[in-house]
């Protein structure tokens, strides 16, 4: 689960010790949208004029409301987020700390998603559910996930850490740490061995297709069985003719 659930809440203690960590918590996801976005100039940039870093502060309130049963102020305030920024997230949504969202446009985060801590994602993302399911219905990202442009995540699965998801790429199974999802429907590239960070990297493009890599083989194959006809047919045609 991720760590910084609580991080902006205001309730049981002091205010001012809720205050520190609020400001706490801010200033770190003010840092990691500057370590992740080269058009970041300032925090005080980043804090008056990005969606991302406003629809987080919405869904901090809303979702404070929505513990607390207030189920219709926290959709409102979801939905004014929505209206103002152009993020959907659901107020029941869990959601880590330092989430850089950049750009936002279209981005829809379902009841029951959990976004671990560290994790990137683009415009045009679903973190959604399949069917009529009661219950937990939407996936749990875990930390420094990197979800690129238009990808779709259906389900009630994780997607493991240090993982990837590749633009446009529709997930509608788990994909395990360190691995990359490509296509529709996705399939997974494992990295083996290796410990990947593609959010610290933002990387969205460097990806193997499976799919092509596999007809690479195939091809491979072919070629080889061809050849082996060939040394065959030439051996039978040699047999023929010294007969």
């Amino acid at each position: 689960m991720p760590s910084g659930m609580g991080g902006f809440y205001f309730g049981k203690r002091d205010s001012f010790k809720e205050g520190t960590i609020f400001m706490t918590r801010l200033g770190e996801t003010l840092r990691a949208y500057q370590a992740r976005d080269p058009a970041a100039r300032s925090r005080l940039e980043i804090f008056l004029l990005y969606p991302g870093v406003h629809a987080t502060l919405y869904h901090r309130l809303a979702h404070l409301l929505y513990r607390r049963r207030l189920k219709f102020l926290a959709r409102l305030i979801s939905q004014w987020s929505r209206f103002w920024t152009g993020i959907e997230i659901h107020p029941g949504a869990k959601i880590g700390r330092r989430l850089v969202i950049d750009h936002g446009m279209g981005i829809v985060i379902g009841e029951t998603a959990e976004v671990g801590d560290d994790c990137l994602i683009y415009h045009g993302v679903t973190l959604g559910g399949t069917g009529k399911d009661q219950g937990k219905r939407h996936p749990t990202i875990g930390n420094n996930v990197l979800i690129s442009t238009g990808a779709k995540v259906l389900g009630p699965f994780r997607v493991g850490d240090n993982a990837r998801i590749a633009a446009n790429a529709v997930v509608l199974s788990e994909v395990p740490p360190d691995a990359t999802a490509v296509g529709i429907p996705a399939q997974i590239v494992r990295i083996a061995g290796r410990s990947t960070h593609y959010a610290d990297e933002v990387d969205q493009t460097s990806v193997k297709n499976p799919t092509l890599e596999r007809l690479a083989a195939l091809s491979d194959r072919v070629e080889a069985l061809e050849k082996l006809l060939d040394e065959k047919r030439g051996a039978v045609v040699s047999s023929a003719d010294g007969a």
